[in-house]
């Protein structure tokens, strides 16, 4: 059996992922309405906190702009910016 300690969130909410991504919430319900981020409903929508790193873990390197078209991200596109 799993022990979590009292000071660690297991759970996050739609706004406090959209936060944690950087993006809106809008963004994240389109991520969850295409089956890439697993949720719980208990209430309103939960996602686990290690659902939300396999979800940054199995999509690095794509293209998200589009949550229902995901793409390999092409390096060669103008907006990278060498550093």
């Amino acid at each position: 059996m799993m022990l979590i300690a009292s000071n660690e969130k297991i759970l996050y909410t739609v706004k406090e992922v959209s936060e944690l991504i950087h993006t809106n919430q809008a963004y994240v319900y389109a991520l969850i309405k295409a089956g890439l981020l697993p949720v719980l409903k208990l209430g309103s929508y939960k996602i686990r906190r290690e659902s939300l790193n396999k979800f940054l873990a199995d999509y690095e390197g794509n293209d998200l702009t589009n949550p229902n078209s995901v793409a390999v991200i092409n390096y060669g596109d103008a907006d990278v910016v060498a550093q």
